[in-house]
């Protein structure tokens, strides 16, 4: 039976996507690269600091341990002047609702999420609250699909992971949910996520009757 439901952040919770691809597309420029969307769902769940690396691989660029910090210091404050503005009008359908219902059944909840401006941002859709235990980018040494950031939720929350239900948009996600032997809701209009247990558009119209019923075994 779940007991507890872990949160992707970015695509789940809000989407900030488009940010990133801004501020990875300038960041890319700058070393001679166009980066482009489909380049852009190559990044995601990934960590800001491999993801700089793979972006000097597509590149051909090669940058010292000190440029490459200048670097994702630079993404990151152009990240965060983007997203400043984020507000509750931001959080994706269904997220509010779907929080109140589950924690109101006893379920316990968590971020798990690659991002370390993770508590920036549930901050600021003032989110926090909603949440028993946040574990980001700043907690853990391996990002995913290592399945760290989840099973250090997990242990926060004080449940098993075969107990836990991950809700994930990025397959870097779903692997890590797998990993930690958790079960997986998938988040994506398009049918993709195949590893997922189950995919769904939003959390519009999601509850603790739909989450008892399809992730009990």
């Amino acid at each position: 039976m779940i007991q507890g439901v872990i949160f992707d952040l970015d695509g789940v919770l809000t989407d900030t996507a488009v940010y990133h691809y801004q501020s990875w597309r300038n960041i890319a420029s700058g070393v001679g690269f166009d980066l482009t969307e489909s380049h852009n769902e190559q990044l995601k769940g990934v960590s800001r600091a491999e993801s700089l690396d793979i972006i000097l691989n597509w590149a051909g660029a090669e940058r010292s341990v000190e440029e490459k910090a200048l670097l994702l210091t630079e993404k990151n404050n152009h990240y965060l002047t983007l997203i400043a503005s984020l507000s509750t009008a931001d959080i994706l359908p269904g997220v509010v609702d779907f929080l109140s219902n589950i924690r109101s059944g006893g379920l316990k909840t968590a971020v798990g999420s690659s991002s370390k401006n993770a508590v920036f941002i549930l901050d600021k859709l003032q989110l926090t609250g909603y949440f028993d235990a946040i574990v980001d980018g700043n907690m853990v040494k391996q990002t995913k699909p290592d399945p760290e950031v989840f099973v250090n939720a997990a242990q926060l929350l004080g449940l098993p992971t075969q107990n836990c239900l991950v809700i994930e948009d990025a397959d870097a996600g779903v692997t890590a949910a797998r990993a930690a032997g958790m079960h997986v809701l998938g988040i994506n209009g398009h049918g993709q996520l195949q590893d997922a247990d189950l995919c769904v558009e939003n959390l519009h119209n999601i509850d603790l009757q739909f989450v008892q019923t399809h992730f009990s075994s």
